[in-house]
């Protein structure tokens, strides 16, 4: 009888003695199955969990609505019997005076800004500005613009006209001569001209970025207003 080697590799081991990996048999396709789906999806199962969610999220909701109706109740209730219990001002018809509902309580920001102008009121003028004289500097151009833009009349009879119509005049008929100096001719040394005025590329004035968001802000709803009335808004002078 033959001795077989030990140490020989089987046909389902190598020489290891670890089992080789066997190969997947081949699939077999025939009229039942040829590889591939025969038949449709079958959308009816779909169409069956969606309803099934959609009901299960309006169920859901309804008792979480009427949990809140009830615990809203429960809370007005209870207020209720605690105003009946302490005296309160009734009306003639026997209603309080005073409607006790909960109600939500201020802010810390709101407290904070309402006790900082408590404060600010309660120190004597004249106070600091809180927003660098930004509302003080525009108050004060507004009234140099009701003054230099408008026509109005003194105490003692004189009568201011608008500062464009005044330099306009002065334009045409020039600036009065000195009372007493007679006027002298100017003799030009070497190399002298008559030098010539021209006008000035600005008079010198400029409004500050919060005046002149307010005069935009305020040109809006002017605009908005008479454009529902049907009549037109003459600009601002910036």
């Amino acid at each position: 009888m033959p001795i077989e080697n030990q140490n020989r590799p089987s046909e389902y081991e190598d020489e290891h003695g670890m089992s080789k990996p066997q190969p997947h048999p081949s699939e077999k396709f025939d009229a039942e199955h040829p590889g591939y789906e025969t038949t449709d999806v079958n959308t009816r199962g779909v169409v069956v969990f969606l309803a099934g969610l959609m009901a299960f999220l309006v169920v859901f909701f309804l008792l979480c609505f009427a949990m809140g109706k009830a615990i809203n109740y429960g809370l007005l209730k209870q207020d209720g019997d605690e105003a009946k219990l302490s005296p309160q001002a009734v009306t003639a018809g026997g209603s309080p005076a005073v409607d006790h509902k909960r109600v939500n309580l201020p802010t810390n920001p709101y407290m904070e800004q309402k006790e900082s102008a408590r404060l600010a009121q309660s120190f004597p003028t004249p106070r600091l500005d809180a927003d660098d004289s930004n509302q003080s500097t525009s108050d004060l151009h507004a009234r140099e613009d009701l003054l230099l833009d408008h026509t109005t009349a003194g105490t003692d009879g004189s009568i201011r006209i608008p500062i464009d119509q005044a330099m306009e005049a002065i334009v045409k008929r020039g600036l009065p001569a000195p009372a007493g100096a007679p006027a002298e001719a100017k003799t030009l040394m070497a190399g002298e001209t008559n030098r010539t005025i021209h006008a000035p590329l600005t008079n010198g004035f400029a409004r500050t970025g919060f005046e002149i968001d307010q005069i935009e802000s305020r040109e809006q709803k002017m605009k908005y207003a008479n454009e529902a009335s049907g009549e037109t808004v003459s600009p601002t002078k910036k």
